[in-house]
Parts: C-alpha cells; structure tokens; sequence
C-alpha cells in the first residue's frame, strides 16, 4: 500500500519544459490512450516543442496540429502514411524533404516559417491528394520568405495542378470564379475611393436602385394567393396552439407549486 502510495505521489507532472520534446507520457497523458498507434487525433500547439521525438510511432495519425511551436526538423514525420491534415504554421521550418512520404497528405498548413524558396516545395509534388496549402495567412500577419516573389503564386499553381485552396483562397471548384468575381469588383471598388491614398468623396452618389426595389410583390396568380392565405391560417393555428401550450404549462406548474408547499398542522 506504501509502494503504491509512494508512486502516486511522485507520478510525473508535465510541465512547460517536459512539453520541448514530444515524448510517449506527453503524447499518453494528451489523448488518453495506452497505445500511440491507437492515436488518430492529436493537438499540440503553443508547447514550446522543439524536438518531434517519437512522434514517427503514431502509425495511424491522420490530424496533427503542431502550430506556434519552435519546429525546425521534420524527420520524424517521414513514417506517417495516414496523415491527411497536418498544421505547422508558426514555426521555424525551412525544409519539407520529410513530408515527401506523407502520401495521404490533403491539407497543408505552414504559414508563419522560414521557407525561402520555390525549389523548397518540389518535394511536395508527389502528393497527389494535396489540395489545401497555406504558406501565407493575412489573418495572423504570418508568411513565408518565398512569398516575397512577385510570381510566387503562379508558380505554386502550376506546380500543383491538382490543388483547390491555395492561401486561403479557392482557386478551382464550385465558388472560386465568384470568389475571384467578388475580389475583382472590391478590389476595383477600392480603387475608385482612393486617390493619391485620400478617400475621395461622391457628394452625388445614387443609389444603385429605388428603395422599395428589394420588396417582395405579391402576384396576382391565384394559386400564390391561396398559398398565401393557407400559409396564414396554419400560422394562426400555429399561434393558438402556443398560447394553449403556454396556458397548460403555467396551470401545471402553479399546481405542483402548490403540492410542494409544506403543509402546517395546529396543535
């Protein structure tokens, strides 16, 4: 009894600096599981980890969030096959040659690192899954040194034929050419306010259309009418039901109110 007494008293409390490598109690103590093949999900952001350890030993990982640590190798994540989701954004992260093996790989976060060049990425090209990749993130102010390039985006598309978000930004698929529609018109908006980086004024302004040009007519076609008024009375009948519903409920309630209240007995 002593023994296990004695263990318990001195079982190993993590800590911020037990947290600098990923190490099997940390991954254990995280998700509760006894065996790291068993894990399939896992977050680590913003522990200070700066070794992945034995991180490789999570066979069947398919997410991983290793956001806002100090990452600069990632050796480790050569053996994750299954791997679909991987956020490693906020690092220190200038090679991607381990991710090569990641076949499974979908989306791919690394805005905030210190990638530098466009010959940095080839290595993701035999990921044929890949369709999300972020490398620049405006949101969190972070980037990437290989962002700077003036063709840099160009250049990522063409290199990954396959990819659908790139920055946040859908490029292929359903929404993308409005995307590009909306941005195109905003961006042209902007222009028209700004001159010489003053925002100018347009005291003579119209509105696009009259005011009442978002109501919505009622037709005259008797089929809508009777829709309207069938609509209508089952709203009413709607609004009747409620107050009834309102009624029995406060009558029920008034009345096991009643049934609580202790009874008192003269003597």
């Amino acid at each position: 009894m002593c023994g296990l007494l004695r263990c318990s008293l001195i079982s190993p409390i993590l800590s911020d600096a037990d947290c600098e490598k990923i190490t099997a109690v940390l991954l254990k103590s995280r998700t509760g599981e006894f065996d790291l093949e068993s894990i399939l999900f896992l977050k680590l952001r913003g522990l200070g980890i700066h070794d992945l350890g034995c991180i490789g030993e999570c066979m069947s990982l398919e997410k991983l969030d290793l956001s806002g640590n100090n990452i600069s190798s990632l050796a480790p994540l050569a053996s994750l096959r299954l791997l679909s989701v991987l956020g490693l954004s906020a690092n220190r992260i200038s090679n991607l040659e381990p991710l090569r093996s990641c076949e499974s790989l979908q989306h791919l976060n690394l805005a905030g690192n210190i990638i530098s060049s466009i010959e940095s990425l080839h290595c993701l090209q035999p990921l044929r899954k890949l369709e999300n990749i972020r490398l620049k993130d405006n949101t969190y102010n972070y980037s990437n040194p290989v962002c700077r390039n003036s063709s840099y985006r160009n250049i990522v598309l063409e290199m990954f034929p396959n990819i659908k978000v790139l920055d946040g930004e859908r490029v292929v698929g359903r929404g993308s050419e409005l995307y590009q529609l909306c941005k195109d018109i905003d961006d042209t908006i902007k222009a028209g306010l700004y001159k010489n980086g003053q925002l100018v004024e347009h005291p003579d302004c119209k509105p696009w259309v009259e005011d009442n040009y978002w109501e919505i007519k009622r037709s005259n076609n008797a089929i809508i009418e009777e829709a309207y008024k069938q609509f209508n009375d089952v709203l009413h009948e709607c609004r009747l039901l409620n107050n009834r519903a309102t009624h029995v409920i406060s009558q029920t309630e008034r009345s096991m109110s009643l049934k609580k209240q202790p009874k008192h007995y003269a003597i």
